[in-house]
């Protein structure tokens, strides 16, 4: 799989290859310089190595060169894991990162914009949950209903921002990798920072509460608005993970929608 870019632009093998759902990835050198191949296997991916060519390298690893199915980018270097220093108590200085990098992705570009989809499309996987469940997945549509129904602020998104998808690139800063094709309200980036399943601690109350606010301040957003894409994303999150036989992480994101729920309840 990798040889014909290994030709094509040249490269040189620098550690063991990287297996994930959607892609292939394998440590090269290009011109001695470290760098990253990724071979996408899947729509998705293939949707997402163009998003990564069309930032440029602001705001997210810098693209050497795009061909096929195959991506060519810079190779995070640095040391530093967002997810250590979350789980080392980390949490405002992550939230603060991870928001000055988004507010990169999210200026605008002059280039053409590449084929994305609306919020409203990846929502309607919310739908099926909602009529069969009930519930807290019923209060998840209703909330991303309101809030679809009166956007703001619309920008080309990451989709998919959590603690392993922004890295350390040493002088260059923490970018992002592996964007999703999303397009709508910039508020819905910050969401997954709230409540990713992989981080155990992000249904604890008190954490919650003190991110909402952290995020909220960093990223200038209305913390209302906040907690509403907090609800509605992760009643979406739930809808995916059950829709993959993943109860455990599914009830998880539940736990974090009955937070933003009571949250609500209590806002001004």
């Amino acid at each position: 799989m990798f040889e014909p870019y290994l030709k094509h632009w040249n490269l040189r093998v620098d550690g063991a290859p990287i297996v994930t759902p959607g892609s292939h990835l394998l440590p090269v050198r290009l011109d001695g310089a470290p760098a990253m191949l990724k071979i996408a296997l899947d729509d998705e991916e293939k949707h997402g190595n163009r998003l990564m060519a069309w930032w440029a390298g602001e705001g997210a690893a810098q693209v050497y060169g795009h061909h096929g199915d195959g991506l060519l980018m810079e190779r995070a270097m640095g040391r530093r894991s967002l997810m250590q220093m979350a789980l080392a108590g980390e949490d405002d200085e992550v939230s603060r990162i991870v928001c000055a990098s988004l507010a990169r992705l999210h200026a605008p570009r002059a280039a053409p914009l590449p084929p994305l989809l609306s919020l409203g499309e990846w929502f309607q996987a919310l739908r099926p949950a909602a009529r069969r469940e009930g519930g807290v997945f019923r209060r998840s549509l209703a909330t991303a209903e309101e809030l679809l129904a009166t956007p703001r602020e619309q920008v080309v998104l990451h989709g998919d921002i959590h603690h392993d998808n922004v890295l350390d690139f040493e002088q260059r800063g923490w970018l992002a990798i592996d964007p999703k094709r999303v397009m709508g309200e910039r508020g819905f980036d910050f969401a997954n920072l709230i409540c990713n399943p992989d981080l155990p601690t992000s249904a604890d109350p008190r954490r919650f509460t003190r991110q909402v606010e952290v995020i909220a301040q960093a990223a200038g957003l209305e913390r209302k608005r906040l907690l509403q894409w907090v609800l509605a994303y992760t009643g979406l999150s739930a809808a995916w993970f059950l829709e993959d036989g993943e109860v455990a992480s599914a009830e998880h994101e539940l736990q974090v929608a009955e937070l933003a729920i009571r949250a609500l309840e209590g806002a001004v």
